[in-house]
């Protein structure tokens, strides 16, 4: 099912296909493209629109323009703006939804609230579990449209077991550890068309198509956070201070806040002297960071729970490929069924697992290229 897109004098083929795309004909060819304003959603619409297909443009509202300290243009007016000169370039129409409310019910205050609890959230999962592939894509499906559409740099194809989702053809791009939430039902209404280019072969189509963002920048990870997330969450959380200790117990410094600190982090913990220290733990019901050597950073087990799978979930020990943050090197693994959640055994130690994260597995046996789901880690070293 191999698609071809005319960029330059020759022919680019799009690796690994442009998904279940050409069923879209049989179905019904109207498809809504998730437009940013940035040069991966442009494109995606581009793509598809050189396919044949009607193409409609809906740009999310996320943040209101007048919080101040925030100019991400992916929530701002400035995305707004952009994604309407592409859609005019392109000739389709284009829309802009407001999902302020549960932007701000789902992700900024999960994003506080898992901080206040001593853990790292990403709000990029929340916001593509909930808000994109939930909301969003009801909202598409009641507009007659057969598929949502995104600048995702991952890959979903059919077979005859069901549809499958595999990791993005440019290593470095590569966003499937956002999206291991993709459930069969989802991934039956999903296009990915930019997973199956590189980004610079993004770039050169977009320049070849006169896309006014075709040299914009590339977007920041939190888009609602300018600068350093502690001052974002502190102007919404209050924090009691409290002791800062080693892995023994003993008391090194104090601290301004649980919150303010994430496993891992090594600058700014104001106990100057001494060996370099790591926060290896938060103890957030005692209200203590726990610091140590770089060695105490090492886990080799956790805990995850709020699974989701792409197909069956698993019913017994499995070998698997896992990520514990986005883009970081596959690393072999046992996942083991836990009642409500699952047991993953490292074959070697992991650095800085950090509660809150999501863990997300592969199959082992294609070299990591498939996404078999993943799951928030809950508890590490259990």
């Amino acid at each position: 099912m191999d698609e071809w897109v005319q960029i330059d004098p020759q022919p680019l083929k799009l690796k690994g296909q442009m998904q279940h795309g050409t069923l879209l004909r049989a179905m019904g060819n109207r498809v809504v493209v998730a437009m940013s304003g940035g040069v991966d959603s442009s494109v995606a619409a581009a793509l598809l629109q050189e396919e044949g297909y009607d193409v409609v443009g809906i740009t999310l509202r996320l943040w209101p323009d007048e919080e101040e300290g925030h100019t991400h243009p992916c929530c701002l007016s400035e995305g707004v703006k952009d994604a309407q000169a592409v859609a005019l370039r392109l000739g389709i129409p284009h829309y802009v939804l407001n999902m302020e409310e549960p932007f701000l019910e789902h992700v900024v205050d999960y994003f506080c609230d898992e901080y206040a609890r001593g853990r790292t959230p990403n709000p990029c999962l929340a916001c593509n579990r909930v808000l994109k592939f939930h909301l969003l894509l009801m909202k598409v499906m009641a507009l007659g449209a057969s598929h949502l559409v995104t600048g995702h740099y991952c890959r979903v194809i059919s077979s005859p077991g069901g549809f499958r989702l595999l990791r993005g053809v440019d290593e470095a791009k590569d966003q499937s550890y956002f999206l291991y939430a993709l459930g069969q039902q989802e991934m039956a209404h999903v296009l990915f068309p930019v997973g199956a280019l590189t980004k610079a072969e993004v770039r050169r189509y977009a320049r070849r198509r006169g896309l006014p963002v075709a040299d914009k920048g590339e977007s920041q990870d939190i888009c609602f956070v300018s600068g350093d997330y502690r001052t974002f969450v502190s102007k919404r959380l209050s924090f009691a201070p409290g002791p800062m200790v080693d892995t023994g117990g003993g008391v090194v410094g104090e601290h301004s806040g649980v919150a303010l600190f994430t496993v891992g982090q090594r600058r700014g913990l104001g106990i100057g002297g001494g060996p370099v220290r790591y926060v290896v733990r938060l103890e957030p019901d005692d209200c203590r960071v726990v610091v140590g050597d770089e060695v105490e950073l090492y886990s080799s087990r956790l805990r995850a729970n709020n699974l989701c799978w792409t197909g069956t979930a698993p019913d017994k020990t499995m070998d698997v490929l896992v990520r514990v943050r986005h883009l970081a090197r596959l690393a072999p693994a046992t996942v083991t069924p836990a009642g409500s959640g699952v047991m993953v055994e490292f074959a070697l130690s992991q650095r800085a697992v950090a509660p809150g994260q999501a863990v997300v597995f592969y199959a082992a046996d294609n070299g990591g290229e498939e996404v078999l789901g993943g799951g928030t880690i809950d508890r590490v070293g259990v």
